[in-house]
């Protein structure tokens, strides 16, 4: 039961960044949304998500299970992004759809050493957002760090693997070439998850 409640959880993250994904694929202003896109990290946080991007930094303070748990996390991130980018296609506003084809072309003729490194930033910024709503005794300072984490990775390019889920899904783009691109973008995110992780320890260590 708690394996299934878990796996739940990493679905309704999934749905969580696709709404943050739909809202920002709705406004033209790309800063204002940017910001409202934010809604979907604040979502994963408040109510305790499971969201690869947030997880995969501290796979080194876990047992080795815990790889299992972070494919879990991932499959079930992708099932919410595939639920909520092939519905919206149903819908009246089916339209962002060609916005978010102009999206992932961009990221999809993009080069494979670029993907992986705008990746890396990317969950480096994610890492200061979800360890500093864990860790930030400030009520108001861990909200700040979320909306500004999410703000400065969209407005730079970096790329997120959950939310590209959802582009790619809504724009109906999957294909080889996709789920390779994607698995990159995946790894890009997990070795900028643990960067700061990894620096942490050696601190302590010495």
């Amino acid at each position: 039961m708690k394996n299934l409640s878990s796996f739940f959880y990493s679905i309704l993250a999934g749905v969580s960044i696709s709404i943050g994904g739909t809202v920002f694929l709705s406004l033209d202003n790309k800063i204002v949304g940017s910001i409202f896109f934010s809604l979907g990290l604040f979502a994963v946080c408040t109510f305790g998500f499971n969201l690869f991007t947030g997880k995969v930094g501290y796979i080194f303070e876990q047992k080795p299970s815990y790889l299992l748990f972070l494919l879990q996390v991932w499959v079930g991130n992708l099932i919410g992004s595939l639920i909520v980018g092939y519905s919206l296609r149903l819908t009246r506003i089916s339209g962002i759809s060609e916005k978010a084809k102009a999206l992932c072309d961009v990221k999809l003729g993009d080069s494979p050493l670029s993907i992986f490194i705008l990746a890396i930033f990317c969950n480096i910024l994610m890492f200061i957002a979800v360890d500093g709503f864990k860790t930030n005794q400030h009520e108001i300072g861990k909200y700040i760090g979320v909306f500004m984490c999410v703000i400065v990775f969209i407005l730079c390019g970096f790329e997120h693997c959950v939310a590209n889920m959802f582009y790619f899904s809504i724009a109906g783009v999957w294909n080889g070439h996709t789920i390779l691109y994607l698995l990159i973008m995946t790894l890009g995110n997990a070795c900028g998850g643990v960067l700061i992780p990894l620096a942490r320890r050696l601190q302590n260590d010495t």
